[in-house]
């Protein structure tokens, strides 16, 4: 901000007593003074701004240019149009995107203008909270006092959710154990089948025996087993001999 010569700084001054007089924007008289020297609309504006408060401070130099203060005080700012305010928020979120705190980056774009970083910041700070508040689909409602009744229908609420929550978990677990029962009982009919086999068989070997000690008691079953015995024992004194 300090290319700025003299003469051009007079002329910025006169152009915006001139555009007040005529009751005319501010911002077409910064849009004139930036086409007749050749920088941008708001590279003059933010100028404007910055060198009001530093004639404030420098009353030496004020007089040296020959500018009345009094024709440009606080109450000159005036609010932002719709295309302003666009422009503005769409210049903030881009640098936010980039890294840019949204106070740096008005800080930016004032070209360290502390007053106007200060509007940049309010504005675009109004404006995030307007569009916040309008993509909020369901509106905040304020909470009120339950009645006994509500607190009992809640109440009831929460005892029905849990004895639902229990019986089903009992379920679950009734299946796990229908599932163990399942696998116990098949187990033991293949254990009964094991021991039903076995009593047939002990049953056999019963029937077996006791035939075989009824023909041992007859004289015919005993002359028989004699014979056999009597051989055998022929047969091994004859090896024994040879």
């Amino acid at each position: 901000m300090n290319n700025w010569k003299d003469e051009e700084v007079k002329a910025l001054f006169k152009q915006v007593e001139q555009c007040k007089e005529e009751s005319g924007s501010l911002v077409s008289a910064f849009a004139q003074h930036a086409k007749n020297f050749n920088r941008k609309p708001n590279s003059v504006r933010n100028y404007y701004y910055h060198e009001v408060d530093a004639l404030s401070v420098d009353k030496k130099r004020c007089q040296r240019l020959g500018i009345s203060l009094q024709k440009h005080d606080k109450t000159h700012f005036e609010g932002f149009d719709k295309i302003q305010e666009n422009d503005l928020f769409e210049k903030i979120e881009k640098l936010v995107a980039k890294g840019f705190s949204v106070r740096s980056a008005c800080l930016n774009l004032s070209e360290g203008n502390l007053p106007l970083m200060t509007r940049y910041q309010n504005k675009y700070q109004n404006m995030k909270r307007k569009i916040e508040k309008k993509n909020n689909i369901i509106p905040f409602k304020k909470q009120k006092a339950l009645t006994e009744n509500e607190i009992n229908s809640l109440f009831m609420g929460l005892v029905k959710l849990i004895k639902k929550n229990a019986a089903d978990e009992a379920y679950e677990k009734s299946k796990i154990n229908e599932l163990e029962l399942k696998k116990t009982a098949l187990a033991l009919n293949e254990k009964e089948q094991e021991i039903d086999f076995l009593k047939n068989e002990m049953q056999k070997l019963k029937a077996e025996n006791s035939m075989l000690i009824k023909s041992l008691k007859s004289p015919t079953a005993k002359k028989i087993a004699l014979e056999k015995h009597l051989s055998g024992k022929k047969l091994t004194s004859q090896s024994q001999q040879a």
